[in-house]
């Protein structure tokens, strides 16, 4: 956790590495009770966010069954937590490959297959294809291998969809049909308390 004086960084650094998350993480929400991000989640390690907690920078608004102990107390680990002041939401997505995947679904976009992906230039960057979302799509490697360096149309496939650069409304929902492997039971609601209900 940053110190007072580093206030802008704590406010835009609010996804930690998967090893920092393996043990107890807390789901942090914006001050209007919305995860900061879905992509990936928003999730403090259980050390950071007890720092925080002491900090005065969020409320607890639930905790695990788990305590942690100092020399003077016991605290009980937070397992959700919103920020005290509201964070202003980027107004653009970062073109990373985890975005890329999110944004095709993880899956190829020639195929429809899952799982070993990487990506593909539409037009090749030998052809004067450049790297943006506009030309850039996750592909699984047999595709990758039989596309090449070959024009889209000499290739033999076909996309499912044109890539294009994707909204943060967009990105916020695709984060949310693919949730990470762990999802504690105190999160739910706050994940999912503004989706539309089934008629």
């Amino acid at each position: 956790m940053l110190d007072h004086g580093d206030r802008s960084d704590f406010r835009t650094q609010f996804v930690r590495e998967p090893s920092a998350l393996r043990h107890y993480p807390a789901l942090v929400l914006n001050a209007d009770f919305r995860p900061l991000s879905y992509y990936p989640l928003s999730l403090w390690p259980w050390q950071e966010t007890i720092k925080a907690v002491c900090l005065d920078r969020v409320a607890i608004l639930a905790e695990y069954d788990e305590v942690v102990r100092s020399q003077r107390e016991a605290i009980r680990i937070p397992s959700v937590v919103v920020l005290k002041e509201f964070v202003r939401p980027q107004k653009r997505v970062a073109f990373t490959r985890f975005n890329l995947f999110l944004r095709d679904g993880f899956c190829c976009q020639y195929c429809g297959s899952k799982g070993d992906l990487t990506f593909d230039h539409v037009v090749p960057r030998s052809k004067g294809g450049v790297t943006s979302w506009e030309n850039v799509v996750a592909a699984c490697a047999p595709c990758n291998l039989k596309k090449a360096n070959k024009p889209l149309r000499a290739s033999g496939l076909r996309l499912k969809r044109a890539p294009k650069a994707p909204t943060p409304g967009e990105m916020h929902e695709a984060g949310r049909r693919f949730p990470p492997g762990h999802l504690h039971d105190s999160w739910i609601d706050f994940l999912y308390w503004d989706a539309e209900l089934d008629e």
